[in-house]
């Protein structure tokens, strides 16, 4: 799949749910509507889906949600996409926010998945319940370790929060290269109204990498997941720093990914609202392979080069109505 621009597609980002068992005050509102089931994809459709991805050229998947570990029966879509490994697929992996880690992480290991990427914005408990509205950190925590007992590789997510966590960020690193975990920081990015001030969220990265310098040596790299971040190499830990700046810095140039949302809407771009309805060609009596391919290449063809991520300031407004839980990270 080559969209207009000559960028190769060949990553798909899957939401399985738009639901969570936490309510992080930078994705969701706190009193959050969701989908009723009868909109979902069921999990056979989400495999079917993916399976066609897979046939036109994507060798990287991507499980995310809501949290994606909240739907039920997951594990047999996780099984199935791991029986895809090496037979076209290259990468299974998943993003969560670590709370039911301790039930699955061996299981998961088991379906194939090699490393995963958990969300985690502050050590600190009384933060964390803040910022998740009512999480445990010690869940998050347990699960990240059970994760690492697994042998899985664990990159940390943090949203870099203006007067929230940006006096902890370097402790994050330490923590990381004590663990033997990769982190990668992110700019919040203004998706989905929220309660409170966005312009107040907002921290530039650029800014947390000039303080995080006076300390750590960062080493430039040329390591890539497939993924935006930007890596460079913590020589004191040995470890990778990702920085994923969408407001700062356009990271669009090289974009290979899509994202299909757990109701069968594929979005071109996160920053952008053009979508395409494959549920309802995957619903649509006597559709096939073909006609799955068609809606997904006429999809890709639309695909622009790049987004634009503006936080109305006015009347502070996101950039986009749709939260990050609905498109899927």
């Amino acid at each position: 799949m080559i969209d207009p621009f000559g960028r190769a597609i060949t990553y798909l980002r899957v939401s399985v749910t738009d639901r969570c068992d936490l309510r992080c005050v930078y994705c969701m509102a706190e009193d959050m509507s969701f989908l009723p089931k009868a909109e979902l994809l069921t999990l056979e459709e989400l495999d079917r889906l993916c399976g066609v991805f897979i046939r036109l050229g994507v060798r990287k998947l991507r499980l995310t949600g809501g949290e994606p570990l909240v739907r039920r029966g997951l594990m047999t879509l996780v099984q199935s996409l791991g029986a895809r490994l090496g037979q076209g697929l290259d990468e299974l992996t998943l993003t969560t926010n670590g709370t039911l880690l301790a039930k699955y992480a061996t299981e998961l290991a088991a379906a194939g998945i090699r490393r995963i990427n958990v969300s985690l914005d502050t050590l600190d408990a009384g933060k964390f319940a803040e910022i998740t509205r009512w999480g445990k950190i010690e869940k998050t925590l347990d699960g990240i370790f059970a994760a690492k007992a697994a042998g899985l590789a664990i990159k940390i997510n943090t949203v870099a929060l203006k007067g929230v966590n940006e006096d902890e960020l370097d402790t994050l690193l330490a923590w990381c290269g004590t663990h033997g975990f990769d982190l990668c920081l992110i700019e919040t990015m203004p998706l989905g109204e929220i309660s409170g001030d966005r312009l107040e969220q907002y921290l530039p990265l650029s800014l947390v990498r000039a303080r995080l310098k006076t300390r750590w040596t960062l080493d430039p790299t040329d390591y890539q997941t497939g993924g935006p971040a930007r890596y460079v190499t913590v020589r004191e830990t040995g470890r990778r720093l990702g920085f994923i700046t969408p407001m700062t810095h356009n990271f669009c140039e090289s974009c290979n990914r899509v994202r299909l949302t757990c109701t069968g809407m594929l979005y071109m771009c996160l920053g952008q609202d053009d979508q395409a309805d494959l549920r309802r060609t995957l619903r649509a009596p006597g559709a096939g392979e073909a006609e799955l391919a068609d809606a997904i290449g006429e999809a890709i063809l639309r695909k622009p080069r790049g987004h634009d991520f503006v936080i109305d300031r006015r009347r502070n407004r996101p950039a986009l109505a749709r939260h990050m839980s609905v498109t899927g990270g």
